[in-house]
């Protein structure tokens, strides 16, 4: 078991259910699923930016990507409607949290001049978007295969109900969220 998921279980529920007076374990809120997004706009023109991005989110998730297309057609950015434009991984259980653990502890400490993530990315309905401007911060990347350096959207899903449980949850398991 994961050293996240062990934390969740045995010290944020009894936390949580403390704080917000719940009275029975299934209220709780939990991280249901992230969500890695790297949107390629460039693969209108090559068709090996795409190919890249989704090699270089397989190894950063250990898991294969699904390729998203184009939902409508737009002329001034010479897209065609479904046509491949990006790539995402969906983690749940375990893969989710070893993912997490990677992300805070290796990743996003490596960053320069981090300070912490912003606090308010939050939707209204308990889920946490996190951009990241370059795919270099984790170690499995190597800089010299890097054909572009791409960005990527993290989009942590979870079961609260309002932002304040949600950023409660986050900041518990070990978000490390700007002052």
């Amino acid at each position: 078991m994961n050293r996240l998921s062990e934390k969740y279980k045995n010290e944020i529920i009894p936390k949580l259910k403390e704080k917000y007076n719940y009275t029975s374990v299934m209220q709780v809120p939990k991280l249901e699923k992230i969500v890695i997004n790297i949107g390629v706009g460039d693969a209108t023109i090559n068709d090996k930016f795409l190919e890249a991005a989704c090699n270089e989110l397989e190894l950063i998730t250990g898991q294969k990507p699904v390729v998203t297309k184009a939902k409508k057609s737009i002329a001034g950015f010479k897209l065609r409607e479904g046509q491949a434009i990006g790539c995402k991984v969906t983690l749940r259980g375990e893969k989710m949290y070893t993912f997490l653990d990677k992300l805070i502890r290796m990743a996003l400490p490596g960053v320069r001049d981090f300070r912490g993530v912003s606090p308010k990315s939050f939707d209204g309905r308990g889920n946490y978007t996190l951009g990241i401007k370059e795919q270099m911060i984790f170690a499995e990347i190597e800089y010299d295969n890097i054909v572009k350096s791409r960005g990527m959207d993290i989009v942590f899903v979870t079961t609260a109900k309002t932002n304040e449980e949600a950023f409660d949850l986050l900041n518990e398991i070990g978000i490390p969220f700007r002052k």
